[in-house]
């Protein structure tokens, strides 16, 4: 896949299709771009040019252990400048979860830059906020305090990352334990000042400055709650609200795999947004 060098390390990204309007889809959590690929697939199917990209620390992009915005934020700076490269702004950006984040901030940091906004698994509450800032950064703190950057670099997550890129142990073990510390302790104070917002990332009045039309599926679990998801569609100017499943297609995963779920959800997102995007982002 083509890399792209962006501030002070390469972005591995790709692009399907060819046509005339842009999308770029974002996994939520440090997924790899492979964790939407069938979305992208289906996106690009009906027209639209596709582009999917590994955020920094994420997947085989290099590791990004320094910055004095949010992680965040640098992850929506990296792509706006990504996708200027590519001639694909301004664009409709889609995301779930921590793409979805991604896409909102996109859009607040980068207005001209976005145009459309398919999102799903919006994140808000304090829940969510200490869960994740725990789970991106609270637990390597505590891996660097016990036993320096070695430590950091054993745990599961950055091993794997290091084994998609190998330059990644490197660059861990020549990083400076507190400095290492500091960062991720200032880019977890990112989401615990979300925790009371009305999505984390966003207040409700910069959330009402997003002019773009927007395709809002709200979550249904701790992390995702169905009524943050259903208050931002109620904020964004233009906006509107859909369930990915009714209670009862719901109960009927009983005993499906994960996989089995999360191919089913990507299939139902397909129709949502296909049908929303012919109507206010038609081809031809």
């Amino acid at each position: 896949m083509p890399i792209a060098k962006i501030a002070d390390g390469r972005i591995r990204y790709e692009i399907l299709g060819e046509g005339s309007q842009s999308i770029v889809v974002t996994p939520g959590g440090r997924g790899a771009l492979e964790a939407v690929m069938p979305l992208g697939e289906r996106l690009a199917e009906e027209g639209y040019r596709v582009l999917l990209h590994d955020r920094r620390n994420c997947g085989a992009s290099d590791l990004m252990l320094a910055g004095r915005l949010s992680e965040q934020e640098l992850w929506a700076d990296h792509l706006f400048e990504l996708l200027d490269r590519h001639n694909a702004l301004p664009v409709i950006a889609s995301g779930g979860s921590a793409g979805c984040r991604l896409s909102l901030l996109l859009a607040l940091r980068h207005p001209e830059a976005t145009r459309g906004l398919l999102l799903w698994s919006v994140t808000g509450g304090r829940v969510a906020a200490e869960r994740l800032g725990y789970n991106y950064y609270g637990r390597f703190i505590e891996a660097a305090q016990r036993g320096g950057m070695h430590a950091v670099a054993e745990t599961q997550f950055f091993a794997e990352r290091i084994a998609q890129n190998p330059s990644g142990r490197e660059r861990l073990l020549e990083t400076d334990v507190d400095a290492f510390i500091n960062l991720f302790s200032g880019w977890r104070g990112f989401f615990h000042a979300g925790a009371e917002l009305p999505v984390i990332g966003g207040t409700e009045e910069k959330l009402r400055t997003i002019g773009a039309p927007a395709c809002v599926v709200p979550g249904n679990d701790e992390v995702h709650p169905l009524l943050v998801g259903e208050h931002l569609a109620e904020l964004l100017p233009d906006a509107e609200v859909h369930r990915l499943r009714s209670d009862e297609e719901r109960n009927a995963l009983a005993g499906k795999s994960m996989q089995e779920i999360r191919a089913d959800s990507l299939r139902r997102l397909g129709d949502i947004y296909g049908d929303f995007l012919s109507r206010r982002f038609p081809i031809g």
